[in-house]
């Protein structure tokens, strides 16, 4: 019989919102099928704060990350997509974890419409929430689509 705590850990999955400016970052497990936001990042010179990723892989022990990727309409990049991509390779390279691309097309703009429109968060309080709020929605979408391939 396995450890429940081991099922825990080994079917956990961080998921992030990456921004030059902010990263959202959520935690979820496949079990539940459930995503929960976690914190926003600030990403000081443009730079991931890897201390911090370091942390949260220490403290959540994920089996792996689910990252969100936003393209144009026409599923051409856009100008943030490289920089999306590289901080997929990056988590892989340090981590040595599988990372798996999620469409993030409209997940920020889905986050700040249930904040401020739903919820009635101001707009102080939207911009420091709507990452976090994104990555869990990036991270749920991926999870429900993994429910389905059980």
């Amino acid at each position: 019989m396995r450890d429940p705590l081991a099922l825990q850990s080994n079917d956990t999955y961080l998921g992030f919102d990456f921004g030059t400016k902010k990263i959202g970052v959520a935690v979820g497990q496949l079990t539940t099928a459930t995503a929960n936001s976690l914190q926003t990042m600030r990403s000081p010179n443009q730079t991931p704060n890897w201390q911090a990723i370091e942390q949260l892989v220490r403290d959540w022990q994920p089996a792996g990350f689910v990252v969100g990727i936003s393209r144009q309409h026409d599923g051409t990049d856009n100008p943030v997509t490289p920089r999306m991509l590289k901080f997929c390779r990056q988590l892989n390279g340090r981590f040595n974890l599988p990372v798996h691309q999620q469409d993030e097309t409209l997940s920020t703009f889905e986050a700040k419409q249930l904040l401020f429109d739903d919820v009635k968060v101001n707009a102080t309080k939207l911009w420091d929430v709507q990452d976090q709020l994104a990555a869990q929605l990036i991270l749920q979408t991926w999870l429900n689509q993994q429910d389905k391939t059980l």
